[in-house]
């Protein structure tokens, strides 16, 4: 048997039904197959006779079973039969982040998360001593239920012969895909994986937020570190997988729970007006479950290669539809003669309307002629005299009681001891109404900020002066000091500085949850701000401030 012979329909080894050609790499040949022993889909690696990557192979095989870690497909299976050496691995049916990255970037929130459970996968590889040499987007799968799936341990090196690889070199791969999946760009100087090359300036790599706006500073950080030579601001470079996890674990959590952005990607295409009430999402459907029954086609991706003859359709596209209205019956508008009536007539309805413009009337004549006498009461009560209070105004302050309408907000860290921003693009989360979302602050290496800066926080413009009495700040992680503050000078105006700004409550050393901000008499102000002073530790050893949601009530 040669590497020619094998084919849809042949027993590999007397055990592997070959059911679809995937790939082509340098000669080898990667095919979907069918354990028959265990009913179960495979992929199979075939060289053919003579090959000299045999023994580059069977050597990678042997490395890639040291990879214990479950995001890893395993290899099952490598010998030769009739001549032709062959290499069985998991299967695992979805996407491979090329395919995803063919229609644009990811979020912030998915780039990260995605970068970090590969990193903590190689973290895992490396204690070993060994390398995975082929890390790309086309060796990263993401599976129909969300998870991380990463190809060909050691074993895609030894097909397309570039060398073992080491742990560095990894790591270097993973900032590549990190940078790709920021900004749909390659960090090269030519096109790869579908990609173009990203921009450079006077030979250097730009940026992540220079390539893509609304890019996370917090992840163009990690990415620079990660491929800048040498790295912005004197950062120190992020050279090992355990570096790297702890780094983006301090910025997308710990959680191994794939972030779910459905409903994400709707909020956001209603707000910038994508969408209406009258439009529905409809969502791609998912690929099949797997049939150990060879068929001559399947739809999903699977291991990350595409067929060079793809024998599937490709998935519709995700798109907005808009609700039509159904057709007449008989297709010009007007109702079959067989065709009910609607209930009512119009001569109704518009009795029905008059009759319930009437009782309107009635109701404001009866308000007028209340607040008429409720007026005479209280001039008759103070002498006669009449009221010279002038008009309401905007300055004039909002009635008491209820909750305060938020209008806007912004991230506070002013220069010289601050940067100037601390995840902007996150604010609008603290007064969504969903504790789910979140704002954060940067990581430190201290709870006080690292000693750096007095606090940070976000600024809230309610519009108008109003009189506030209590804010509520739901923050995460125990130990969370903070800190009410309003303008010391004009309420009408937002203070650029620390110093222009008063504190009129403090919570020190608060457990997780809601957090109560009390000033000790009402304070009229348009603009408050909510004063971070003391942060919590994260699960990656960082400090850093969460808030989910802010109120605040008149």
């Amino acid at each position: 048997m040669s590497n020619q012979t094998v084919s849809p329909g042949a027993l590999l080894a007397g055990r592997y039904r070959i059911a679809e050609l995937l790939a082509e790499i340098d000669g080898a040949r990667v095919w979907r197959a069918v354990d028959e022993v265990l009913s179960r889909a495979v992929v199979v690696d075939v060289l053919p006779v003579g090959d000299p990557r045999t023994n580059l192979l069977f050597d990678a095989a042997r490395r890639a079973a040291a990879a214990n870690d479950p995001r890893f497909l395993r290899v099952l299976d490598c010998d030769m039969h009739d001549g032709v050496t062959y290499c069985v691995r998991e299967w695992a049916g979805g996407r491979s982040l090329e395919r995803m990255l063919g229609t644009g970037p990811l979020t912030g929130q998915q780039a990260g998360w995605l970068a970090r459970e590969v990193s903590e996968a190689l973290e895992n590889l490396h204690r070993t001593g060994y390398a995975h040499g082929a890390i790309s987007p086309a060796t990263v799968i993401i599976t129909d239920a969300g998870a991380i799936k990463v190809v060909g341990v050691a074993t895609e090196a030894a097909l397309r012969s570039s060398g073992a690889g080491s742990p560095e070199e990894d790591v270097h791969a993973l900032g590549e895909l990190l940078f790709a999946s920021l900004t749909g760009r390659w960090p090269g100087p030519a096109p790869a994986w579908g990609l173009q090359p990203a921009p450079v300036e006077h030979g250097r790599l730009l940026s992540p937020r220079q390539v893509r706006a609304g890019v996370p500073r917090s992840l163009d950080d990690i990415s620079d570190r990660l491929l800048g030579d040498p790295p912005r601001h004197h950062a120190p470079p992020i050279t090992s997988a355990a570096g790297l996890s702890a780094a983006l674990s301090g910025v997308v959590g710990s959680s191994h729970e794939p972030p779910n952005q459905m409903d994400e990607t709707v909020q956001v295409a209603r707000q910038n007006g994508s969408i209406d009430d009258a439009t529905q999402v409809v969502p791609q459907a998912g690929p099949p479950a797997l049939d150990p029954t060879p068929r001559p086609t399947y739809d999903a991706e699977p291991n990350g290669y595409r067929p060079p003859q793809p024998a599937y359709n490709a998935a519709a596209e995700t798109r907005p539809v808009r609700r039509q209205t159904p057709p007449p019956s008989n297709g010009n508008g007007r109702r079959r003669h067989d065709e009910p009536k609607p209930k009512g007539s119009w001569g109704g309805r518009i009795l029905i309307l008059l009759a319930i413009l009437a009782l309107l009337s009635v109701i404001a004549m009866a308000q007028f002629l209340l607040k008429g006498a409720m007026n005479n009461d209280q001039d008759s009560n103070s002498g006669g005299a009449k009221s010279s209070a002038p008009p309401q105004t905007s300055t004039t302050p909002s009635a008491t009681g209820g909750p305060a309408k938020i209008v806007g907000a912004k991230d506070f860290d002013p220069k010289p001891d601050g940067n100037g921003e601390e995840h902007p693009e996150d604010v609008p989360n603290t007064y969504d109404g969903k504790a789910s979302t979140t704002w954060t602050t940067m990581s430190y290496s201290k709870a006080n900020l690292g000693g750096q800066k007095p606090g940070v926080g976000i600024i809230y413009d309610l519009g108008a002066p109003t009189t506030v009495s209590k804010v509520a700040v739901a923050v995460q992680g125990d130990d969370t000091s903070l800190q009410l503050m309003v303008p010391k000078a004009d309420p009408n105006t937002s203070p650029t500085t620390v110093d222009g700004w008063k504190p009129v409550a403090t919570q020190a050393d608060q457990p997780e949850g809601t957090v109560n901000l009390t000033p000790s008499a009402p304070t009229e102000t348009r603009y408050v701000l909510v004063w971070l002073t003391k942060l919590p530790k994260d699960s990656g050893g960082k400090y850093r401030g969460t808030i989910s949601e802010v109120s605040i009530q008149k």
